[in-house]
């Protein structure tokens, strides 16, 4: 049996819909560095039952590292006050953060991510907790951030995740 590549499937379901549904089922996001550049983009695609898929690629980051990935709350994404602007943790059901916390995790709070060699962080990842829509649980509008370190799933509020490095609005 063949594998399917997800971004062609994805592609595929994107050119079956109409436009309009492309957009509300659709959303990018374009990442800025510390330095004020773009480096990066994620493409989101909200899922049928549910949550969104995000795929991202984001250079300049520290190689060879695990690093945190999170929904932040606000759609604000300004390098010269280290991506504060983005606000705390995307927790639109005030849980607790982290994936292993007895009463969390956050909507977004996602899995850490690791960045290669070359400094590029490259990934697929699921978020079930969230939508693209306006709903409580939407975050077009909300920012993605990588963060310096991985996140340890547990530390209050932010699972002790370090400098902000990168950060992209959801469109």
């Amino acid at each position: 049996m063949k594998a399917i590549h997800i971004t062609a499937a994805l592609s595929l379901l994107a050119l079956a819909l109409p436009a309009s549904a492309q957009n509300k089922q659709t959303a990018v996001a374009n990442f800025v560095g510390k330095d004020g550049k773009e480096n990066g983009r994620a493409q989101m695609t909200a899922a049928a039952n549910g949550g969104v898929l995000i795929e991202v690629e984001i250079s300049e980051l520290p190689a060879n590292k695990w690093v945190a990935f999170h929904v932040h709350e606000t759609g604000r994404c300004d390098a010269a006050t280290h991506y504060e602007s983005a606000g705390g943790h995307f927790n639109p059901d005030s849980a607790e953060h982290g994936i292993l916390a007895a009463k969390g995790p956050h909507a977004g709070d996602m899995p850490n991510q690791y960045v290669g060699q070359d400094g590029v962080l490259r990934a697929q990842i699921f978020d079930g907790m969230v939508t693209l829509d306006g709903k409580k649980d939407g975050i077009r509008g909300r920012t993605l951030m990588v963060h310096a370190n991985s996140d340890d799933y547990r530390s209050q509020p932010s699972g002790d995740a370090g400098e902000r490095l990168a950060c992209g609005v959801v469109q």
